[in-house]
């Protein structure tokens, strides 16, 4: 496999500070690390070193809720006001555990309140939703949103009678066997942990860590790669760890690798379906990926547990090692890993009509204009965006499918898609995994 030589090349190929793998295939682990994970102190990096894993957070926080469930302590179609009477919004919604699981809530997802390091930071966060805007209607769109696995956290926590992480430490790190994982910046320090590293100069981006409030969507979980191997592994083996512990039933797992609901648009880093946590790839996979800021964690195991990879990178072009290393592995893996969308070689033309309008959510803006044989986009930044070194942005996107439509010219490797939501012929939502309201 060569693993070594072909992370150093393509780390070195797109500007990457550090790296991490690990590789689960004919029966063996294999690791590899490159790099540093801080390029202030220039500390190596190596295969034990803890990443922010971002978003593949959620799939743990999904595994905590169908305990709860398999003890007959939650009912995942039961509204969310059950177990969390605090829980309100500030217009009329019913919204049910399992609607937060597959992100059909339809509320503001993207909500990083700060709240605070105490224990009842999730508390004071369920709070500060009352505030949240509306999306959609409750179970009518996907729409990824990190606010409503805030909300799965602290159900975990109010029914645990604990903290979410001590849950998460108790329920799955404990059983799983996990040894290099830490939730809060004071468990990262007792090892070598990476630094984020964001912008053209790949600075190191100064909060190391974000809101507490947000741990259950993925803003604090750090783990080595080969952690993410192990806990996709477990799912392949019906819920059971690599020494035979059972973490979650065979009933669980399944459902948890079902689709429940279809992602608008056409595939590309996201899946074609969500499950209770998962991503579901019709290639024969199912994971997550990850971010914070200047951090990317890239998550796949195929579904019969036979191969595995996990990947936490610090910096530099996440989409160029993904289409010079990660995809190669997969296929060489025997998983039919697709390639990324790519603009036609004749676009259809099409009447922008329907398309063109400002859609705006809580971290960002899309301006849409006509454009010759398709439309523009202008990508306005909010704050936390601007802080991670992304400007504003208009580029021409052409028709790719049915109200899909695809950046003419790629960007670090990927045209990015973006798709309409019509209603009655005219777009009320642009999706791009979130769905961005038209005002």
């Amino acid at each position: 496999m060569d693993l070594q030589k072909r992370l150093d090349e393509a780390a070195a190929a797109h500007d990457v500070p550090g790296a991490a793998i690990a590789v689960w295939t004919g029966g063996q682990l294999h690791e590899a690390a490159t790099g540093v994970v801080n390029r202030n102190t220039g500390v190596e990096t190596t295969t034990d070193s803890v990443f922010q894993v971002g978003s593949t957070t959620k799939v743990w926080t999904a595994a905590l809720i169908m305990q709860l469930a398999e003890e007959g302590l939650l009912d995942l179609d039961e509204e969310v006001g059950h177990y969390l009477p605090e829980f309100a919004l500030s217009y009329d919604a019913v919204i049910t555990v399992r609607q937060l699981l597959t992100h059909t809530g339809g509320f503001d997802g993207d909500l990083f309140e700060d709240t605070g390091r105490g224990d009842d930071s999730l508390e004071k966060f369920v709070a500060y939703l009352h505030g949240a805007g509306k999306v959609h209607e409750p179970g009518e769109l996907f729409s990824y949103c990190n606010a409503g696995y805030c909300v799965l956290g602290a159900i975990v926590a109010r029914l645990r009678g604990t903290t979410w992480e001590q849950a998460m430490r108790e329920h799955l790190l404990k059983p799983l066997g996990a040894t290099h994982a830490a939730l809060l910046a004071e468990e990262a320090v007792l090892f070598r942990a990476a630094a984020g590293h964001v912008g053209p100069g790949n600075d190191v981006y100064p909060q190391w860590q974000m809101p507490r409030s947000n741990a259950p969507a993925g803003a604090t979980m750090c783990l080595a790669p080969r952690e993410l191997v192990r806990f996709g592994r477990m799912f392949a083996a019906d819920g059971l760890a690599e020494d035979g512990t059972r973490v979650l039933s065979a009933e669980s797992v399944a459902a948890m690798r079902t689709p429940q609901v279809a992602v608008p648009g056409v595939p590309g880093l996201m899946a074609a379906n969500w499950g209770l946590g998962f991503e579901l790839f019709t290639w024969g996979t199912y994971g997550h990926d990850g971010g914070t800021p200047g951090q990317s964690t890239f998550w796949r195991v195929a579904d019969d547990g036979s191969y595995a990879i996990a990947m936490s990178i610090n910096g530099g072009n996440f989409i160029g090692v993904m289409n010079d290393l990660l995809l190669p592995l997969l296929r060489e893996g025997g998983l039919a890993a697709p390639d990324l969308p790519a603009p036609p070689e004749q676009p259809r033309a099409v009447d922008p009509a329907p398309y063109v309008g400002r859609y705006e959510g809580p971290q960002l803006a899309y301006e849409v204009s006509p454009a010759d044989d398709g439309v523009e986009v202008t990508l306005i930044p909010g704050a936390l965006m601007a802080s991670m070194g992304q400007q504003a942005t208009t580029a021409r996107y052409v028709h790719l499918a049915e109200d899909t439509f695809i950046a003419e010219q790629p960007e670090e490797g990927r045209h990015d898609t973006v798709t309409f939501v019509l209603r009655d012929g005219v777009a009320t939502h642009l999706h791009n995994g979130r769905a961005v309201r038209r005002v």
